[in-house]
């Protein structure tokens, strides 16, 4: 594959801890992102929020949904900028653009601009998913990724694929080693947003789903083929 996007749910960025971001285990991501980047990848990234707040469950603390879809993107950028330094401590020249305009500490995302990035060799990180309320971060990497004419999206999680049913509660779920869009939606089987995989299936762009939690160099084995993954396609 020539480019790529890679999409971080922010709750592997806590790492051991339960709330926030580890040091260790960004600094880990990086240091997987670099390999990849140094064997002749382009990489773009997107990471969420959840490791420090989600927009959806503001109803909950009596926040309005758009004010804390907001908040939600804020909490993005803190992630990208994270990864940004623990990235560029590895001497790669990064890039942060954000779908919301926070021009003291990244760029507004524009997509020509996005490009020349990626021909001067930089990585970059998408923050602050679509810039707009009541879409997640899953669908602004899918939208990224299409922007950016990428190869494919690769969604680093928690588990090692898609499976039948939630794996943590079900001993008994199926993984699928490949599995259609229209099978993920058929059966809401949650792996991503549903709106992100019918984006993805009407711009025909793979996704592959994977463990990052765990694992050291998870993006570069699957690029290599020596990983386990489930393929979306």
């Amino acid at each position: 594959m020539k480019r790529v996007l890679y999409k971080i749910s922010g709750e592997v960025l806590m790492g051991s801890r339960e709330y926030g971001q580890d040091a260790v285990k960004i600094c880990s991501i990086a240091k997987d992102i670099k390999a990849v980047y140094d064997s002749g990848v382009e990489v773009c990234i997107t990471v969420g929020g959840g490791n420090i707040f989600r927009g959806i469950k503001c109803a909950e603390a009596g926040i309005d949904r758009v004010t804390g879809d907001y908040i939600g993107m804020l909490a993005t950028v803190m992630n990208a900028l994270a990864l940004q330094s623990a990235i560029e401590n590895l001497g790669i020249d990064t890039r942060v653009m954000s779908g919301i305009n926070i021009s003291a500490m990244c760029e507004v995302y524009i997509r020509r601009k996005a490009m020349r990035h990626l021909s001067k060799g930089r990585i970059i990180i998408f923050a602050a998913g679509t810039g707009n309320p009541f879409f997640t971060t899953d669908t602004g990497a899918v939208l990224r990724a299409i922007e950016m004419n990428c190869d494919g999206v690769f969604k680093g999680t928690s588990v090692d694929g898609v499976y039948s049913a939630d794996p943590k509660k079900n001993p008994d779920a199926t993984r699928y080693d490949a599995v259609s869009y229209e099978e993920v939606i058929g059966k809401n089987l949650k792996v991503m947003d549903i709106s992100a995989v019918s984006m993805a299936r009407d711009n025909n762009m793979p996704i592959y789903i994977f463990s990052i939690k765990d694992k050291e160099s998870p993006l570069s084995k699957i690029l290599s083929g020596d990983s386990i993954y489930t393929k979306i396609s």
